[in-house]
């Protein structure tokens, strides 16, 4: 998401940080980067012109030019003119006493009828009992696949087969709900391939019949400014409560994102990040400008892994790793909890300053390699999980490999990547959360180097060893090595 708009501002403003010292001069300079990177990523222009007046207003100024670190000051003003530009944003949905309708309207393609779906389930989960209404009377495939959604979700749906009358529809549904205990009315209403007479009038008519409490507009994050375009015409139409933007897991410049408030005065309220019917957002500016400037998004990231992960294991987890245990069916788990947040790059991107390494990745095939990695580790045997030190010899290495489908030398990678990564891990599990993210941030400065690979932390002895001290430990090193060699034999 915004791949093209986080790259053309981070190059932007990695050029006033390379200044010795900033000028009115190079100061434009930079600021001009800014203003491009945006309209390239399809921002509107009148938008662009003001955003960038008042960004230029406060950097300009003296307090910034004979800052310490203008640079800096610079990115913290982008940042909060990107939040005032998408907010603020009022998240409540405005759910009433007894029966509240709310009415979701969009252009045919936009994803309205999903997204009807996602938010039927998210209210679901606050505790009230919503009904799904089938008002799309224009294309039976949608009350169909309304239905089906509902079914998946476990969620009534409301329609009336071979009716005309979308209005008629909507207020059978209101009565419907207060019969059945129904306390949140969807209205999925119809749309159109584009904006006509005879859409705007049916929706103003439902509008104006059923009264609903809040009116939402969804709109395709993939259209840019045709996204706006829309947002403005059923804005001066039916005066909306908020926009839902959906498809933005997708290639979106961000262009509609960045203007649909300036332009129409109207907040995004959700965004949709997936075609997954649990991938709806609620928006928060602050999060996204974070994002947008490679900051991460560890908020999100928070409530995701709350929401997806199984809070016992998770428990039962970080007290093994107190104790000072990890091991590779710990490691199994760890990638199988990972993986329910997505892809590994858009994991990344939401860590701060982890951002950077997306771009090492470049077309690293992550999923594959977890895939790879889950494979070998199921290949093992209870005890070679929990002592990888036992596969030692060749022919354990050839049997899990054989089991995996890989090659022998790729297991042992995965032992000798995993032997540094539990010291870290146990490391991580006797600290507290500052030191944790220090120590993370640490690791990612070693994994700048594309060839660097998890060694165990090697401990400081304060001096130099003398040449008897160093044979004295490769002595016991090898020793070690023996002795694991043969508990290896003893368990076969």
């Amino acid at each position: 998401m915004f791949d093209s708009l986080q790259a053309g501002l981070t190059s932007a403003l990695k050029t006033l940080r390379g200044k010795g010292k900033l000028s009115e001069s190079n100061m434009r300079e930079g600021l001009g980067l800014v203003q491009k990177a945006l309209l390239e990523a399809d921002v509107s222009f009148s938008v662009v012109k003001d955003f960038i007046g008042r960004v230029s207003e406060k950097a300009l100024g003296e307090k910034v030019l004979s800052a310490l670190d203008p640079s800096q000051q610079v990115v913290g003003i982008v940042h909060q003119e990107l939040i005032d530009l998408m907010g603020p944003v009022d998240h409540s949905l405005h759910l009433q006493p007894g029966v509240t309708v709310l009415m979701l309207c969009g252009l045919q393609g936009s994803g309205k009828t999903t997204t009807c779906g996602k938010l039927g389930r998210l209210i679901n989960e606050r505790g009230r009992k919503p009904l799904l209404v089938a008002a799309d009377l224009q294309r039976p495939a949608a009350i169909e696949q309304l239905h089906v959604i509902g079914g998946q979700l476990g969620l009534e749906v409301y329609s009336e087969p071979g009716a005309k009358d979308p209005v008629a529809v909507c207020q059978n549904a209101v009565k419907h709900a207060r019969q059945v205990g129904a306390n949140v009315v969807l209205l999925d209403t119809a749309g159109r391939l584009h904006i006509d007479d005879e859409l705007m009038e049916q929706l103003k008519q439902i509008d104006r019949r059923v009264s609903p409490e809040q009116v939402y507009l969804v709109v395709d994050g993939m259209t840019g400014q045709d996204a706006v375009n829309s947002a403005k015409a059923f804005n001066e139409a039916l005066e909306l409560d908020g926009v839902i933007m959906t498809k933005l897991d997708g290639d979106a410049r961000g262009g509609a994102v960045l203007s649909v408030k300036q332009v129409t005065g109207v907040p995004i309220k959700f965004i949709g990040t997936g075609e997954h019917l649990d991938a709806l957002q609620e928006f928060h500016p602050e999060r996204m400008a974070q994002r947008i400037l490679g900051m991460g998004d560890i908020l999100t990231l928070v409530e995701q892994a709350q929401q997806k992960f199984d809070s016992d294991e998770m428990a039962k987890q970080e007290e093994r790793l107190r104790k000072g245990e990890f091991t590779l069916d710990d490691f199994r788990k760890q990638l199988g909890m990972t993986k329910k947040l997505g892809p590994m790059n858009k994991i990344m991107g939401m860590i701060p300053g982890m951002g950077g390494l997306t771009e090492m990745m470049g077309d690293m095939d992550a999923e594959g390699d977890m895939k790879r990695l889950e494979g070998i580790i199921d290949s093992m045997t209870p005890a070679e999980r929990r002592n990888p030190s036992k596969i030692v010899d060749q022919s354990r290495r050839r049997r899990i490999a054989a089991g995996a489908g890989v090659e022998p030398h790729e297991v042992n990678e995965l032992v000798k990547q995993f032997d540094g990564m539990a010291s870290i891990m146990k490391e991580l599990g006797s600290l507290g959360m500052r030191d944790r993210v220090r120590k993370v941030q640490e690791l990612q400065r070693g994994l700048a180097n594309p060839n660097a690979q998890l060694q165990k932390p090697k401990l400081g002895t304060g001096k130099r060893l003398s040449s008897e001290e160093r044979a004295k430990l490769r002595k016991q090193r090898e020793k070690d090595l023996r002795r694991r060699k043969r508990e290896a034999k003893k368990s076969q």
